[in-house]
């Protein structure tokens, strides 16, 4: 299901749910981004990519829930229920293990919970300097936001990176490429 439910926000700015992204390409690309951040702030990066890795499975079974939609319900308790629920056939202790690790994000009770937060914020920021380039203007009230949010030096720093660059789909492969080809050589 990861691979099938669609992040629901981005329909708000006017991207078509075609382009949306799941929940599994969200969780992954900010458990990378966890990863980085919890190396830059001195801390567990392979708890912070771990913690990020099960983050919103909860949102398996509830969906990606809108901003504007958790004005009117409780969102964090429903999630933290439905991963429980998800979790409760798992061996001994690895439930309850993956539980509180998702709770330390809920929470931000922890620097490693800050940092995954942080990360999913980024995360976020990321995906709609994308769809920005794409042409979807709605989404710089995403990046606004996070800018906003981030609690961690590190992510406030990388988020100035993204903001900055001009042409960030591309901007990854700019200088690598090279000519395969040899010019001929004039004969006289």
């Amino acid at each position: 299901m990861l691979k099938r439910v669609k992040r629901n926000g981005w329909k708000l700015a006017g991207v078509p749910m075609s382009l949306c992204e799941t929940i599994g390409e969200h969780e992954i690309v900010m458990a990378k981004i966890a990863y980085v951040l919890g190396e830059m702030e001195g801390l567990d990066p392979e708890k912070c990519a771990l913690i990020a890795l099960f983050h919103d499975d909860g949102e398996i079974r509830i969906e990606d829930q809108t901003k504007i939609a958790s004005r009117y319900i409780v969102k964090g308790g429903a999630e933290m229920n439905a991963l429980k629920d998800q979790v409760a056939n798992l061996p001994q202790g690895l439930g309850e293990k993956i539980v509180s690790l998702v709770s330390q994000e809920e929470k931000r009770n922890t620097r490693e919970g800050i940092v995954v937060k942080d990360a999913d914020w980024l995360e976020v920021a990321l995906q709609a300097k994308i769809y920005l380039e794409q042409g979807f203007m709605g989404c710089q009230d995403w990046i606004d936001n996070v800018e906003k949010a981030l609690e961690t030096k590190s992510a406030k720093e990388i988020l100035a990176e993204i903001k900055k660059e001009e042409d960030f789909v591309n901007c990854w492969w700019r200088g690598l490429k090279s000519m395969t080809y040899k010019k001929l050589e004039k004969k006289r």
